[in-house]
């Protein structure tokens, strides 16, 4: 399509399930249900268990709080587009509520990231300085450090909708998922993006890039600590504590890497790897994080055991 400089928009996109598979979408709609009814279920369990039970009201807890209630975001932001596109064949998204929708889905990943790298920090200081833990990260140091990150991705993201308004459409409207992605969205111009692609990499590698960076540096120095315990079992005791944040960590982050890459530069990468891709990032981690923290975290299963038995008494 040739629109010769004039400027133009589209009205709406027109987003796609899983490519070839399309007369199975009901079917395969039985799977994401599942996943999103994990994810729904699980976080709001783990917000609903740390809120009752007063022990748990800890700084470690108070992290996993935040990472439940961003799992849930992420979860209720793809949930009605995807499943009306299984369910319904509904691929029409306006083209605002697309761009919407793209800014909570980014917003929302980049707190993710945050907040597995002040529960790297929790976890550094815990095995670190288990004596000064209490006092380095009290309640109203969580709490700014929660606000930070909120503040940070919602302001570093602010100029990527305005970025996106402004370019000129060439009149093909179909994105490669079932919601909405700055990059895909992005690559349907036929204007200039140089300044989309520049701003989008800055702001990736300065905040997400950054936060690996610091995550990777804070187990480098908690491997050092655990090394010089006197004894094997102290050893194994500290490291088990960290099992769960690196189950989050890599369950986040490989699929958001992959994800990155291929939109910029796999341009000869078949679509059902990309949409598989996509939906990892999306929907494993919201679905699987609740499981993983379940079953390695005592507390938190024997605060759930009680909540069992209390609605059974």
């Amino acid at each position: 399509w040739e629109f010769n400089g004039s400027f133009y928009q589209p009205s709406a996109f027109l987003m796609m399930g899983i490519p070839g598979l399309e007369a199975l979408h009901p079917w395969i709609s039985i799977p994401f249900c599942a996943l999103y009814l994990a994810a729904l279920l699980g976080n709001c369990g783990i917000l609903f268990i740390v809120r009752r039970t007063p022990s748990l009201h800890e700084p470690m807890y108070y992290f996993l709080s935040m990472l439940a209630l961003t799992d849930l975001g992420l979860a209720l932001c793809t949930l009605p587009t995807t499943l009306g596109l299984f369910w319904f064949n509904a691929r029409r998204i306006a083209f605002d509520a697309c761009l919407a929708q793209m800014y909570f889905i980014h917003i929302l990943s980049f707190i993710e990231s945050s907040v597995l790298l002040a529960m790297a920090f929790d976890r550094f200081v815990a095995i670190s300085h288990p004596l000064r833990h209490a006092a380095i990260l009290t309640e109203r140091t969580v709490l700014k450090i929660g606000l930070a990150i909120v503040l940070r991705g919602t302001v570093s993201l602010l100029p990527i909708p305005f970025l996106l308004k402004r370019l000129t459409y060439c009149g093909r409207t179909e994105l490669s998922h079932s919601f909405c992605f700055h990059p895909d969205i992005m690559n349907l111009a036929c204007a200039d993006i140089k300044v989309n692609v520049f701003y989008g990499m800055i702001v990736l590698l300065s905040t997400v890039g950054m936060d690996f960076v610091f995550i990777v540096l804070s187990y480098v120095l908690i491997i050092r600590t655990v090394v010089s315990l006197a004894t094997k079992e102290e050893c194994l005791k500290a490291l088990n504590t960290c099992v769960s944040h690196i189950c989050a960590v890599l369950l986040f982050f490989i699929p958001m890497v992959g994800l990155s890459m291929i939109h910029r530069f796999g341009k000869n990468v078949p679509p059902l790897v990309n949409t598989l891709v996509a939906y990892t990032y999306l929907i494993i981690p919201p679905a699987l994080n609740p499981v993983i923290y379940s079953i390695k975290s005592t507390p938190i299963r024997e605060a759930l055991r009680r909540a069992l038995c209390r609605k059974r008494g």
